[in-house]
């Protein structure tokens, strides 16, 4: 028996008060700042690790890793910020092109760091500077702070 209009509320739009969209929106800008933070933090934490294990080189090799993620997933965090705080209407082709932007500035950097530091890059320590931003959930799971 398909459903009747009302009677189970499957059908009706969804009615948010002032109160919930102020909630939602924290929660947003909440989640936002703790992502960059832990991603930040797993960056760090990468590159002392790579310094201490493998030298100056792969603490280098790590932060181009960590970069080529961090720094366009904040920017992108920061075209999103504004529909978060409610200035403007969020849009789902600012999430794309944002998704878009950020992709391909990492595989760009990435490049960059493939052709242009050949002679010392070292693959290791950049891999697991990438990884570790990209991983920055784990540590928010494990503060159990997941936004």
């Amino acid at each position: 028996m398909p459903n009747k209009p009302g009677v189970d509320g499957a059908d009706r739009p969804l009615i948010l008060t002032e109160s919930d969209r102020q909630a939602i929106a924290y929660r947003a800008r909440y989640g936002l700042v703790w992502t960059l933070s832990a991603q930040a933090a797993m960056a760090a934490l990468i590159i002392l690790l790579c310094w201490v294990l493998a030298g100056s080189a792969a603490a280098v090799s790590a932060l181009v890793g960590a970069a080529a993620y961090f720094v366009p997933n904040a920017l992108f965090a920061l075209l999103l910020l504004p529909g978060a705080l409610g200035v403007v209407q969020p849009s789902p082709y600012v999430f794309f092109l944002g998704e878009a932007f950020k992709l391909g500035t990492a595989l760009a950097v990435l490049g960059l760091a493939a052709w242009l530091a050949q002679a010392w890059l070292v693959w290791p320590a950049l891999v697991a500077g990438l990884a570790g931003v990209l991983k920055g959930y784990v540590l928010l799971m494990a503060l159990r702070r997941l936004p």
